[in-house]
């Protein structure tokens, strides 16, 4: 069974030791491109045998690269590239950015930024939404006070999980209560332990990093018609309307007023537009090799190999607890998806808990705080790699600076071992 397992999910281990173990004895993350890592990662998980015939096992590879979620998630990644390019090259960022650092000194760039991205992933339950939103200003501001790209992304990437993790609409908040049996107001009020003390720290720690920045911006007036597309996106974002309606939405609002306003005519915004779609290609196809890989995975018995590993030596309330953050970390790792290792690990969560008399609500909050860490900080996670395909930088380049994954997930282990907050442990 160990043996078996191991060949389970050694496709994860051959692109972990390909991308990150080669990247780090070269020095630079930039020598393998991400892509070439994962297509020899998914032609490795292909060429596998593991008893299955050759034929079925490209089927496997193709049927988890195109499930409705995935395509969703492809979808969106083509819009945002529309949206993000047409709004660029229509002035939309030149402008909300002269916005921003008016109404925002420099040194207080990254705090105001992640309060925005807390708050409206907060409202619109999806971290996606947010940084589609958020992530082509917050990467203007950086070139135009000559701050790091990759640091004011990464400030909208972990804003955006803070309202993942706690927002009543929320995917990972919803599937985390209904498999463990709670309230969804029960689950917040255990997660606003762990995740508003991470969210102060964070803002604390940006408002100290803000206080040493400088800088001006040298762009011309605000023009409040040319910001009009990111504030329409944000509002009906807000008020729940689906992220692909808004992202139509904000494509057609940037055309229209830049057809208007002679920003570009008709085939220029076309032309925009493809180039955005294009500049999304390395993220889609990303995408696709990571979910087919994962599917051969999980076809192999990749994920229930984790589990039983992890719930072998379990024998304690605290023990039962790490295991379930253990559970739901790992398999995070292996899906790239926080909801979809939510689901996986759901119910085996909830039998251990109740076996080891674990609080149901606080077993929920475990489950969402800890995917939402690890979704937060996988170079090859939706989320990560939306942000750095707007920002047009690579996503390691985001992940040492994600500081409030990190802390929620600091925070949510200590908790485990504090036995914090008590009333629920």
């Amino acid at each position: 069974m160990n043996k078996k397992g191991i060949i389970a999910i050694s496709p994860l281990i051959v692109f972990v030791c390909l991308y990150l173990v080669t990247s780090i004895i070269a020095g630079d993350f930039y020598k393998v491109p991400i892509t070439v890592a994962f297509m020899f990662a998914s032609v490795y998980a292909v060429v596998i045998g593991g008893g299955i015939p050759l034929a079925k096992r490209i089927d496997i590879f193709s049927r988890g690269a195109g499930t409705s979620n995935m395509m969703l998630m492809l979808w969106i990644f083509i819009l945002a590239g529309a949206f993000a390019n047409s709004a660029k090259t229509m002035g939309s960022i030149d402008a909300t950015v002269a916005l921003t650092l008016n109404m925002l000194p420099s040194s207080m760039i990254l705090a105001g930024l992640f309060i925005a991205a807390c708050f409206i992933s907060l409202s619109i339950g999806t971290s996606v939404g947010t940084i589609v939103a958020l992530t082509p200003i917050a990467a203007g501001v950086a070139e135009s006070i000559g701050a790091n790209v990759a640091l004011l992304t990464a400030v909208i990437v972990g804003g955006s999980f803070f309202g993942d993790n706690l927002s009543f609409i929320s995917d990972t908040t919803i599937t985390a209560t209904s498999t463990q049996g709670c309230k969804l107001s029960d689950k917040f009020r255990v997660n606003s332990f762990l995740a508003f003390p991470a969210a102060i720290i964070v803002l604390l720690l940006y408002t100290f990093m803000g206080s040493e920045m400088t800088g001006e911006h040298s762009g011309g007036e605000v023009n409040l018609l040319k910001v009009a597309p990111y504030i329409i996106v944000l509002v009906t974002a807000i008020f729940g309307m689906n992220v692909t309606a808004v992202l139509i939405l904000g494509i057609a609002l940037t055309g229209a007023i830049g057809i208007i306003d002679g920003s570009f005519d008709v085939f220029g915004w076309f032309k925009a537009m493809g180039d955005g779609i294009i500049g999304m290609g390395e993220l889609i196809i990303i995408t696709l090799l990571a979910a087919g890989m994962l599917e051969l995975i999980k076809e192999r018995g990749g994920i229930e190999f984790i589990i039983n590993s992890l719930t072998r030596h379990v024998n304690s309330k605290r023990g039962a607890e790490l295991c379930v953050a253990a559970l739901v970390s790992v398999v995070n790792v292996c899906t790239a998806n926080n909801t979809v290792a939510i689901i996986t690990v759901g119910q085996l969560s909830k039998r251990i808990g109740d076996r080891f008399g674990v609080d149901n609500r606080k077993c929920a909050s475990i489950l969402d705080t800890m995917s939402c860490c690890v979704q937060g900080l996988i170079p090859y996670g939706a989320q990560v790699l939306m942000a750095a395909g707007l920002a047009e930088i690579n996503p390691i380049g985001i992940i040492p600076y994600l500081y409030y994954p990190m802390t929620i997930g600091v925070i949510t282990i200590l908790a485990i071992f504090m036995r914090y907050p008590r009333r629920y442990s």
